[in-house]
């Protein structure tokens, strides 16, 4: 079943599918989650490599920065579809709240987030939808640009966070604690040694799953 195209220049989405909306929310938590974690800082104290890497730990780690960008690889797996989708572009961060996915491969695609605006360009037409009429995503949003920040309340809002692993190699495991999220996302996964992210999986409540690799 094919999902109806957009409309160009839309400014509310009353008319967008839901399924293509859930997508786009999906999308902007991948954006989110991987341009927060771009705003990463070295971590300059030195730990011991089988130290216990804690929340407190990460989250000290994670603050803004100057402009980032870093390539991204991501294959989303569709329940319906036998193999997996593949897409690859860049994640670029601009401060204080601009963050850019820009697929290159199979095909154009440009997902923004500046301010309380989303907007998606792809064949030439524009989706934009303001996150107030959407309080879903932008909860999604808003929590993960805390990272930006390091601001372990404002994630802990939204998400149970734990922390697995040593500093030399630990995952992030976020898990929604607000009901509504859990409708859209199970969990999300965030993988990295020190101050890189090398993998970040999301897994939706419909099955469907994106696993993306970054490399600065």
């Amino acid at each position: 079943m094919r999902e109806r195209p957009f409309a160009p220049h839309c400014d509310r989405s009353r008319d967008v599918p839901q399924r293509a909306l859930r997508r786009l929310a999906v999308a902007a938590l991948v954006v989110a989650a991987a341009a927060s974690m771009l705003a990463a800082p070295a971590v300059s104290a030195p730990a011991p490599v089988a130290a216990e890497w804690t929340v407190a730990e990460l989250m000290r780690g994670l603050a803004a920065r100057g402009p980032e960008s870093a390539r991204f690889v991501e294959k989303k797996y569709i329940a319906i579809l036998d193999q997996p989708v593949e897409s690859s572009g860049e994640l670029r961060y601009v401060p204080p709240d601009r963050l850019e996915k820009r697929t290159i491969a199979p095909k154009p695609e440009l997902l923004v987030l500046a301010g309380d605006t989303l907007t998606l360009e792809r064949d030439k037409r524009k989706l934009t939808l303001q996150l107030r009429d959407y309080p879903q995503i932008a909860a999604i949003v808003e929590s993960l640009r805390g990272m930006l920040s390091g601001d372990r309340t404002a994630l802990e809002k939204t998400y149970r966070l734990e922390v697995h692993g040593s500093r030399e190699r630990w995952t992030l495991v976020m898990l929604p604690s607000d009901a509504k999220l859990a409708e859209l996302v199970l969990r999300i996964d965030v993988t990295g040694s020190r101050d890189r992210v090398r993998t970040i999986e999301i897994r939706q409540a419909d099955g469907d799953r994106s696993v993306m690799t970054i490399e600065k």
